[in-house]
């Protein structure tokens, strides 16, 4: 099946959990009822190694395996954006693995090495779109220190289609897109919340983390969006508030948790979380939680 990536990356992109086992290795068929959820609720571009997907508790060879299950598991059915990062060796070869699986794209995380260039982030994207074999790239831009110079850069590279923006100033966003060329997909990287406001400024399409849980309130939201539907936007984000409110404390440690925590509570246990996040939640925290899943007949 052929899809369009353009406006799949101005959809939804819904990052899965990596589910674990009870001996806490990676679980990836645990995967498959969440993935036929969210397709079925009209998710746009499923993302495998993402932050919710404890990208960074993972080792290179489970991210790898994680691309190569996933991308079987959609088997055509959406275009699958892959995450890649770590050191730039390894990056290369998730890149590799993630393309010969199928992913139509790639997401590169900003690398958070303690001595980053701008520039060293330009042949950092470059070496990792080849190693791919020149699959088309977004940029996950978790840091706009760079300066609007640095992200014009970074556009600048062939292949690179757009930028998941996911820090919440619209107007350094605002000034970015003006400084790039016009075909540059800016995308919401701070979940259903931040949508509206970068909307304003010039994204589409928004990551979620909801997805794995209710997929078919992130559509709504992204249909309200679309629209120019702001009031209706806003109203179905305030119901599903609760949950990101979770996510976001300790200092967002319990990001991860508060959607596996959900998982369990819906009877798709995909286990707990890998520290240095926090697991599992406080009693206060799982209460809200509960609410949250109740109040909207979730649970």
């Amino acid at each position: 099946m052929t899809h369009d990536l353009d406006t799949a990356l101005r959809g939804i992109s819904g990052i899965l959990v990596t589910p674990y086992d009870d001996a806490g290795d990676i679980a990836p068929d645990k995967l498959e009822s969440i993935i036929d959820r969210a397709l079925r609720a009209g998710v746009h571009m499923p993302v495998v190694n993402g932050n919710t997907g404890e990208f960074y508790a993972l080792t290179t060879d489970e991210a790898c395996s994680m691309a190569r299950e996933v991308a079987a598991m959609i088997d055509g059915r959406a275009p699958l954006l892959a995450g890649i990062g770590r050191g730039i060796r390894d990056a290369c070869r998730l890149a590799e693995e993630s393309a010969k699986a199928g992913a139509a794209a790639l997401m590169i995380h900003q690398p958070p090495d303690p001595f980053v260039s701008p520039r060293g982030i330009v042949e950092y994207v470059r070496q990792v779109r080849d190693a791919s074999g020149g699959l088309p790239v977004m940029l996950y831009l978790r840091n706009d220190g760079i300066g609007t110079d640095g992200i014009k850069a970074l556009c600048d590279l062939d292949g690179v289609k757009g930028v998941k923006w996911a820090t919440p100033n619209p107007l350094k966003l605002a000034a970015a897109r003006a400084a790039c060329a016009d075909d540059i997909v800016w995308v919401c990287g701070l979940a259903e919340v931040w949508a509206p406001p970068l909307y304003a400024v010039g994204a589409r399409g928004f990551t979620s983390g909801l997805i794995n849980v209710w997929p078919e309130r992130s559509v709504a939201i992204h249909a309200a969006l679309d629209a120019g539907n702001y009031d209706e936007a806003n109203r179905l984000i305030e119901t599903m508030r609760p949950f990101e409110d979770i996510r976001a404390e300790e200092m967002n440690g319990t990001n991860v948790t508060g959607v596996k925590a959900a998982l369990q509570a819906l009877g798709q246990d995909c286990g707990g979380t890998r520290a240095p996040s926090a697991w599992p939640l406080t009693d206060a925290q799982a209460q809200t939680m509960r609410a949250f899943l109740t109040d909207n007949g979730l649970l």
